[in-house]
């Protein structure tokens, strides 16, 4: 018999009874029936009952166990009694009468429990990760991000592309956030930098020749926590072709990402094509570039209804050129308790207030203070405009839409939640296109990039370099080749087709106000690179604990990811970011200057 167990803790089924088998693994749970002892023993495959009683030639040691004590037993496999049989586990029908046991790893008293479900402090999980991913919820998402990968990486080989790994030392890029830097101690006073993403060496890959590239790769940034984004490193699928249209990559891309959103969805509807939505179209309508497309509701421009109404404060603004009205509609929101509580919500957001109107029975055009003021014709044409009547409300918001558009996105999102009007059994994805280029830095008083600089110009390349840096509206109105994909409002990638002629770069550069002499200094090696002939070539990175955080059906990111730090960047298990010695510090040619406090 083998020296620790002949079965799985999730292996033995009726087809089992009679047999003699050894088990070893965790004390999930103890009970004592009546001087009968119930334990569930639990490992990585799931878990199985067994039992000793006073009969039992183990029942002395095992009334020693405790929660979590790691043992191995042997015993007789039989049918669980009439009536106690198990629905939920497979193993539920049987249970191992204990003969033997022997204590493998004895448990110290426990500072949160692994049995239940019930809430912990985020630093307290995080300080005992180890037994925190015992828990059955965590340990679930844990294999549902390997199998994901998985996925993956098939999909992946299978359409096509070669994993290769890029390097984890490299230099210093400005990428937009701050890099982790290593010190070298062969080359003292110079520094390593932990790569923000692989995006020079996927291009140069390209520029080797290699064509179809992708890697799972880790990625390091020096930047605060959010909920949908780890602080210190994360993990996206990286990838890179070339002579590839943009359409080309999304034929590639697309399939991967709804096949493997299909196979985890536990048969959650997915977007069957994703649809293409112009950026200027996105912030128009739903009032940010990551949409949410489960929640129905559409924002539209209801200027013309106020122009020279009655209601002045819109009517004011809309005599100054750029500024609009844009109307947030609520089906089923038509009464005052609930416009009321939206008009607090925009006060509580630093709004000074958030104006209505909304429809009831009996009463012509509609009810609330800007009805009154605009009155019945306009009211009733804002009614048509959206497709709203009785038990129907509308919001509006005013002024300039770059200055007013997050919020009017935030006021859509509230009210689709508040009226449960957004579908949470599906995934709705789409590609957010055609970025604007460039935009007016106002603080500066300068034209600068808007998004990604390495973007190509949606442009012939020949139109491009004959810009006129002084055609102030030709510019701005450039847009560049760049696409993310979006699911459920979670942004899950950015990707572009890279601008891989040095003149066409320069250029864009140039535009934006940098010289070529800067260009050289910060990305000289990929300027080099590219002017030994290049390919067009593009590519994306789905984030993967993004993609696995919505499969889980989890809000927080910590909940997909092994070891996280907490949103101080701190690993609380390991004691990371830790002090280090003198002799370390002198063999890096290190003194450290700490602020004085």
């Amino acid at each position: 018999m083998h020296r620790y167990r002949t079965h799985t803790c999730g292996a033995l089924r009726e087809a089992d009874i009679g047999k003699e088998v050894r088990l070893s693994g965790w004390c999930h749970r103890i009970r004592d029936h009546g001087g009968v002892l119930f334990i569930d023993l639990r490992d990585h495959y799931g878990i199985t009952q067994v039992v000793a009683d006073p009969d039992s030639p183990a029942f002395r040691e095992v009334e020693k166990f405790r929660a979590e004590w790691v043992v191995r037993i042997d015993g007789k496999v039989r049918r669980r009694p009439d009536g106690t049989d198990n629905p939920d586990l497979p193993t539920g029908t049987v249970e191992v009468y204990i003969g033997a046991v022997e204590v493998l790893g004895p448990a110290a008293e426990l500072p949160m429990p692994v049995f239940g479900d019930q809430e912990y402090p985020e630093d307290i999980r995080l300080k005992y990760r180890f037994l925190d991913l015992r828990r059955d919820h965590l340990h679930k998402n844990i294999m549902l991000r390997g199998q994901v990968i998985d996925s993956i990486r098939r999909r992946m080989k299978e359409s096509g592309f070669f994993e290769f790994q890029t390097p984890i030392l490299t230099a210093s890029s400005p990428e937009g956030a701050r890099d982790y830097l290593v010190p070298s101690r062969i080359h003292p006073g110079k520094f390593y930098a932990l790569p923000q993403a692989p995006q020079q060496f996927k291009q140069l890959i390209m520029v080797a020749g290699f064509d179809r590239y992708f890697q799972i790769a880790p990625c390091f940034r020096d930047e605060d926590a959010r909920a949908d984004r780890s602080p210190g490193e994360f993990y996206q699928l990286d990838l890179e072709m070339s002579f590839v249209t943009q359409q080309d990559v999304f034929d590639a891309v697309e399939p991967v990402i709804r096949g493997v959103f299909e196979e985890f969805g536990n048969g959650k509807p997915v977007t069957p094509k994703f649809p293409l939505i112009p950026f200027a179209e996105a912030m128009s309508k739903y009032g940010t570039d990551k949409p949410d497309l489960r929640n129905p509701i559409v924002m539209q421009d209801v200027s013309e209804a106020f122009r020279g109404s009655g209601f002045k404060i819109f009517a004011n603004m809309l005599n100054t050129a750029g500024n609009a009205v844009w109307a947030i509609p609520a089906k089923g929101g038509g009464n005052r308790a609930f416009c009321d509580r939206m008009n607090a919500w925009a006060q509580g957001e630093g709004q000074p207030g958030l104006g209505y109107i909304f429809w009831r029975e009996g009463e012509e055009g509609g009810a609330g203070p800007l009805a009154k003021n605009i009155g019945p014709e306009r009211t009733r044409q804002i009614a048509d405009q959206l497709g709203l009547g009785v038990g129907d409300a509308c919001f509006f918001v005013a002024g300039k839409p770059s200055t007013f558009v997050k919020f009017a996105g935030a006021a859509r999102t509230k009210v689709g939640e508040e009226l449960n009007l957004v579908a949470k059994d599906r995934f709705e994805l789409c590609w957010i296109v055609d970025f604007p280029m460039y935009e007016w830095h106002e603080e500066d008083k300068k034209i600068d990039f808007s998004h990604n600089p390495f973007s190509m110009p949606n442009l012939p390349a020949d139109e491009f370099l004959s810009l006129d840096p002084n055609d102030q509206d030709k510019i701005l109105s450039i847009k560049a080749i760049q696409y993310d994909i979006v699911c459920n409002g979670v942004e899950l990638s950015s990707g572009a087709i890279r601008n891989h002629r040095p003149d066409v770069m320069k250029k864009a550069f140039g535009i934006a106000g940098y010289s070529e002499d800067v260009l050289k200094e910060k990305f000289g090696g990929m300027l080099n690179a590219l002017s030994y002939g290049a390919p067009p070539h593009g590519g994306i990175a789905p984030g993967i604990d993004r993609i696995v955080m919505l499969l889980a059906g989890e809000e927080n990111l910590r909940e997909v990811v092994l070891f996280p730090m907490n949103q101080k960047a701190e690993d609380l298990m390991m004691g990371a970011p830790s002090e280090v010695t003198p002799k370390q510090l002198k063999e890096l040619n290190i003194r450290i200057d700490l602020p004085k406090k």
